[in-house]
């Protein structure tokens, strides 16, 4: 019963972010088309330009999006559904409420406007987001020194837990997703 409703919540949120994968390719084209954003203007070439892309889309998507989620009342309505998962594991990665998937995809626009994001980029962000989203919330415990080293660079499952917290202020720390350098920054 767990992961059926968990899987009802993905199922919903698949149909929308397949409505929204069509806006994101036009916002990559258009970026292209007229040579704006961050990886235009510094001339990025190729491995720039994915450097660039998955910092930027991994700051706004999760990290600056999930800390206006817990900040404001009227969105923390909409992303209380993915806390209240009491068992957390992989299906609670994708269970959002349908509202925060579309505010998610706005962000996400955002930060493919600021970094002028080409879509092979832009896919080899959301192909490391699905196995980082599936690692971070997985109901495993790494041996504790590996778990550690692994925390400064990448958000680690024992990193994660303190962030589903059933107690404020646990639950509004460690609000990244793939890369652990915003939550140390910030």
């Amino acid at each position: 019963s767990h992961a059926g409703l968990n899987f009802i919540f993905t199922v919903i949120h698949l149909a929308i972010h397949s409505v929204l994968a069509v806006v994101i390719i036009l916002i990559s084209d258009w970026c292209r088309t007229n040579h704006f954003g961050l990886v235009y203007w510094l001339n990025a070439g190729v491995a720039g330009s994915i450097v660039i892309a998955f910092l930027t889309l991994d700051f706004f998507f999760f990290c600056l999006v999930h800390i206006v989620e817990h900040k404001i009342p009227l969105l923390w309505r909409f992303h209380v559904i993915h806390h209240a998962d009491n068992k957390v594991d992989v299906t609670t990665g994708l269970r959002h409420h349908p509202g925060e998937s579309i505010l998610r995809g706005l962000f996400f626009f955002a930060g493919i406007l600021v970094a002028g994001a080409p879509m092979y980029a832009v896919m080899i962000f959301q192909t490391v987001l699905v196995f980082a989203t599936a690692f971070t919330h997985a109901n495993i415990s790494l041996p504790k020194k590996i778990d550690h080293l692994l925390s400064y660079i990448l958000v680690s499952p024992n990193m994660h837990k303190i962030h589903h917290h059933w107690k404020q202020p646990y639950t509004d720390s460690n609000y990244g997703a793939v890369l652990a350098i915003w939550d140390r920054l910030l």
